[in-house]
């Protein structure tokens, strides 16, 4: 019979090599991923898992349609509707500073001219909270549609604002249902959470996000709002990223057309996880119970898993809390795990692969 001496070091030892095979199991199940979809054009992959000891980035692929520059990890990407969750958690930084209120009406947070355009729309303002908006039950119709989609492939280099973008929601037609009672994902809500951001700090709302969410402090080096600030210093070139439904090349696409909060942030997979891992583990919101807002099911009985700012999801019975972007991004914290997990491809119609990638990553971990 071995001594314990021995067997705590044969242990050890078992443990040191998981560790090291770890990294080199992520690139054979991303390499394996995307051989079997190689219409993704590119794979992105961050995994940050503390308890294993484990940081590390991958990519595979190429960068752009029809294009032979091999993709980098590092090289930072429109995350899409990602955005929301940092939206969210600057707006539960204000709550936490006692700067707003969830149940807060939002009449009085917009704009005099917001108020007008959504009240003369027939939307009682007195009645839809901040909640409602973070939870997309606040009815408001949303501006993107399949017009809207149309308008922008007609019209590429259009220079969308969010008082354009507001105006066309209030002249869609009569409120989808009563604040509270209804869901439906909208990136309308959004963008009035940045005009509240704004009102309520007295700054651009990408200035007081940068700066209530400490990017610095976190290491968000590669993390802006894009066209709206600088692009951060030696951050790589931009990810080409393609959307064949549209037959869309991003890069020749204004931005505006998704920026004021709905989307809007390039950043890279390492800094989408980064900001998720601290953001769960109270290193921006550090109030606990404001921070739980975050995942706590909104309203009980609706048959949705969408909370403020992030969605509960789960992956081989394991809970973690989720945003995608459509432009092929998804990021993803699991507590059981204490891992994060971002991911994204360049053709934002596979982002189908980069889940299944996902779903591999946390066979590997738990």
């Amino acid at each position: 019979m071995r001594s314990r001496p021995a067997l705590l070091i044969l242990f050890i030892l078992f443990s040191l090599h998981s560790l090291a095979q770890l990294p080199k199991d992520l690139q054979r199940k991303t390499d394996s991923i995307f051989a079997a979809n190689p219409q993704a054009i590119g794979v992105l992959i961050h995994v940050e898992a503390p308890d294993r000891n484990l940081s590390c980035n991958y990519a595979v692929g190429n960068d752009g349609k029809n294009a032979t520059k091999k993709l980098e990890a590092h090289q930072p990407l429109l995350i899409a509707s990602t955005t929301k969750t940092y939206v969210s958690a600057a707006v539960l930084r204000l709550v936490e500073k006692k700067k707003l209120k969830l149940d807060q009406p939002i009449k009085e947070l917009l704009t005099a001219v917001t108020v007008q355009k959504l009240s003369a729309a027939g939307y009682d303002l007195n009645a839809i909270t901040v909640k409602h908006l973070l939870s997309h039950t606040s009815g408001i119709r949303d501006y993107v549609d399949e017009n809207y989609f149309k308008f922008i492939s007609e019209n590429k280099q259009f220079n969308w604002t969010r008082e354009l973008q507001l105006e066309r929601s209030a002249s869609l037609g009569a409120p989808l249902g009563k604040a509270g009672s209804v869901f439906k994902y909208a990136d309308v809500n959004y963008v009035l959470l940045t005009e509240i951001i704004e009102q309520k700090t007295g700054k651009p709302f990408y200035t007081a996000m940068r700066r209530l969410l400490k990017y610095r402090c976190n290491g968000l080096k590669s993390t802006w709002f894009i066209n709206l600030e600088q692009k951060p210093k030696n951050t790589l070139p931009m990810v080409k990223q393609y959307w064949s439904t549209f037959s869309w090349n991003i890069p020749d696409l204004n931005p505006s057309w998704d920026l004021y909060g709905g989307g809007g942030i390039a950043s890279t997979v390492s800094d989408m996880a980064h900001f998720y891992q601290k953001l769960f583990n109270g290193k921006i919101v550090k109030n606990r119970a404001v921070l739980q807002q975050m995942y706590t099911d909104v309203p009980p009985d609706f048959i949705t898993n969408y909370c403020l700012g992030i969605r509960k999801i789960k992956v081989h019975g394991i809970t973690g809390y989720n945003h995608g972007g459509g432009l092929g991004t998804d990021v993803t914290y699991f507590p059981e795990l204490n891992a994060t997990i971002s991911v994204a491809v360049v053709e934002a119609d596979k982002r189908s692969a980069a889940l299944a990638l996902r779903d591999e990553v946390v066979k590997l971990l738990r």
